[in-house]
């Protein structure tokens, strides 16, 4: 009887797994799903477009007539329900659920807030200084480069 029982209770388990485990990843889901709400993701995105648009339009001033074109076309792909699902399972596989619910706490502070706000614009600004950086010194790499292919297999 005792074997039956442990049977039966250990079937019920393996049976029972699968919705735990969905849950658990739903409430995972849905922890990364409120901390990007809290970022305000979702209002930041049509900003982010706008970056990304301005910066073309001043790296390639003859993109100006399309500029309408490239506008829809940065709205319509650029915009949270279209980025929402694939933005979840990056945090989720980035933060177990108690670090999203820490983080979530931490935006919800003013400083949080702050640091949800500056952060886009201080990451945008840092990849343009280092592109601007890369493209001052592309002479530096050019030599570099030329170097490695009169001299094969040698320095490094």
């Amino acid at each position: 009887m005792r074997i039956l029982l442990c049977s039966c209770l250990i079937t019920v388990a393996l049976g029972l797994s699968p919705v735990v485990a969905l849950g658990d990843a739903q409430s995972h889901r849905k922890a990364a799903e409120n901390l990007l709400l809290v970022m305000e993701v979702d209002k930041s995105l049509p900003k982010i477009a706008e970056q990304v648009m301005e910066n073309q339009m001043q790296q390639n001033p003859q993109l100006a007539p399309q500029r309408e074109v490239l506008q829809q076309f940065l709205t319509k792909y650029l915009n949270w329900d279209s980025v929402k699902e694939d933005t979840i399972t990056a945090y989720t596989r980035e933060f177990t659920e108690p670090e999203l619910k820490k983080l979530t706490e931490f935006y919800k502070t003013p400083v949080g807030k702050k640091a949800s706000e500056k952060m886009p614009q201080l990451a945008f600004l840092a990849g343009q200084l280092g592109l601007k950086k890369a493209q001052a010194n592309q002479a530096e790499l050019r030599q570099m480069l030329e170097d490695q292919k009169n001299n094969p297999g040698g320095g490094g």
